[in-house]
């Protein structure tokens, strides 16, 4: 008997060690990532998720949604591992309540903004200085765009429309959707003749096609910028943030359109 008492006291002290020393299985894996991604990353996420567990790792979990509305459920408490916001002022807002992990932020993409209509319109319109948007939507049409207070996709829009001397004209037909991908489906569905989204969601569906690109001088700089957020207790979401610069996430990213800031 007091052999047994002795083997059970060992086996429990064995596993206490091994749980003040942090340590897993044998063979274990991390838990799925969370990631927090902007919804016109959707298309190029996906298949980059894909590559990511083609490799060994667990799928990860992916929230899709206008920036401001994922950062703002980060602030409230989301688990999240990861954030890859569609502007910098997303980013900015969860670094200034020190939500995100020091050292994790990087500046990874690109991406230019575009007019679309659906794919079997073919409306000649020519984007510059003071050109009768209003006027091509008709009467009734609307133009698509996600929330131009908050949802980045929509402040750049607005920013570009304001350049060019149409803003005025033009926000009475506005058709504000929660995210960019959302407006997107407006057009593809033939409820709104124009859409202003970002050049990768048009390229990712085939019932759009794109009026024109508007100049990168009229609105702030499109940059997606990613970061680990400062409760995550996941150790590979830098890895995965790491990732998005590998060959594989670059070859899908850029045949999506978009453009490689960061190595």
């Amino acid at each position: 008997m007091a052999g047994i008492t002795r083997r059970a006291v060992l086996a429990l002290a064995a596993g206490v060690a091994l749980l003040c020393a942090g340590l897993a299985p044998a063979g274990a894996q991390a838990p799925a990532l969370n990631i927090f991604a902007a919804a016109s990353m959707k298309t190029a996420l996906d298949a980059i998720a894909a590559a990511w567990t083609a490799k060994g790792e667990p799928a990860p979990a992916i929230v899709y949604g206008s920036s401001a509305t994922l950062a703002k459920q980060i602030e409230q408490g989301a688990p999240a591992d990861v954030f890859i916001s569609a502007d910098l002022k997303w980013m900015d807002y969860l670094d200034a309540a020190r939500l995100l992990k020091p050292g994790t932020r990087r500046s990874i993409l690109g991406n230019e903004l575009v007019l679309i209509e659906p794919a079997d319109h073919n409306v000649a319109l020519k984007i510059e200085k003071g050109f009768d948007l209003a006027g091509a939507a008709g009467p009734g049409g609307k133009i698509a765009v996600c929330t131009i207070a908050s949802c980045p996709g929509g402040v750049y829009a607005k920013e570009a429309l304001t350049s060019l001397g149409v803003f005025d004209k033009v926000e009475p037909k506005l058709a504000q959707a929660d995210n960019i991908r959302a407006a997107l489906t407006l057009v593809a569905r033939g409820e709104a003749p124009f859409g202003i989204v970002y050049a990768t969601d048009a390229k990712s569906e085939p019932k759009v096609r794109v009026v024109g690109v508007f100049p990168a001088a009229t609105h702030s700089p499109i940059v997606y910028p990613a970061a680990v957020i400062e409760g995550s207790k996941n150790p590979e979401a830098a890895n995965f943030i790491a990732f998005l610069s590998s060959q594989a996430a670059t070859k899908i990213l850029v045949d999506q359109g978009f453009s490689i800031l960061a190595k």
